[in-house]
């Protein structure tokens, strides 16, 4: 028996988040901006990885054993276009865009340098010039979906809640404090907000582990974290600038996938 208390994993996953955002904070300006931007490729190289290893849950024989061969695909595919269809509908991600610009704002009243505008056009002559409101807005996004979509967030949450120990959430609190090292770098104070979506993602979850026990079933789970690794790689696309993919109004689809499993062994 875990003698910690619940909720002492995201407590240390917020802990090093944050430790690691006022690092990258205070060095990312020295880097220069050739420097800053390998960072940002290798973070969205790394990003396409962990989509990789979350998506394959789709092909989990305990996933296709539930829901019958074939369907898991269906599921991922469903979910996807249900959520995004709904998250389009209702502006999630003008939405998210307009909070994301009232805290900038607050942040940027305290510190006039996070209102600099960075628009120089690139060299190439493409449009990739950004104001630090979007930079802020795509630090606090990415890196709050790359901290709290996955397999470690959800299972280790709820063995947390359920007293069954916080290992996984201290190997996730241990890549979450690099990555988020890495992100503010290039992204700055958004990342640092980030942590916060952690402590409302995981708290919850844990929350969730210790009133209800075992929420999801593993192949909900399963259905969950494949579709929420195919989120991550469209983050890995716009950190590497291939395509602006609204994964803010796809948001819906974590919703989604489970019930739409739950809907698929119903009618076997």
């Amino acid at each position: 028996m875990d003698p910690s208390f619940p909720g002492l994993g995201t407590v240390i996953n917020v802990a090093t988040v944050v430790v690691g955002a006022l690092l990258g904070m205070a060095v990312g300006h020295r880097f220069p901006d050739r420097t800053r931007s390998v960072v940002t490729d290798c973070l969205g190289l790394t990003t396409l990885l962990m989509a990789g290893l979350s998506a394959v849950s789709v092909t989990d024989k305990v996933l296709s054993d539930a829901t019958g061969t074939g369907a898991p695909v269906l599921i991922v595919l469903g979910s996807l276009l249900i959520g995004s269809i709904a998250g389009s509908l209702l502006r999630i991600g003008d939405r998210l865009e307009s909070l994301a610009g009232i805290v900038e704002a607050w942040f940027a009243r305290r510190s006039p340098a996070l209102a600099d505008v960075d628009d120089v056009e690139p060299a190439d002559g493409t449009a990739h010039g950004t104001t630090a409101r979007e930079k802020f807005i795509e630090g606090w996004l990415g890196a709050s979906l790359l901290f709290c979509v996955g397999p470690l967030t959800i299972l280790g949450s709820l063995s947390d809640g359920l007293g069954r120990g916080i290992d996984q959430l201290l190997l996730k609190s241990v890549l979450d404090g690099f990555a988020a090292l890495a992100f503010a770098s290039t992204f700055g104070v958004g990342v640092l907000l980030s942590a916060v979506s952690v402590a409302v993602v995981q708290g919850a979850l844990t929350v969730v582990g210790v009133l209800l026990g075992s929420v999801l079933p593993e192949p909900h789970i399963l259905a969950l974290t494949a579709t929420g690794g195919l989120m991550l790689a469209g983050i890995g696309m716009r950190l590497l600038r291939i395509k602006d993919v609204p994964v803010a109004d796809m948001l819906p689809a974590l919703i989604v996938a489970p019930l739409l499993t739950q809907l698929v062994i119903t009618l076997r």
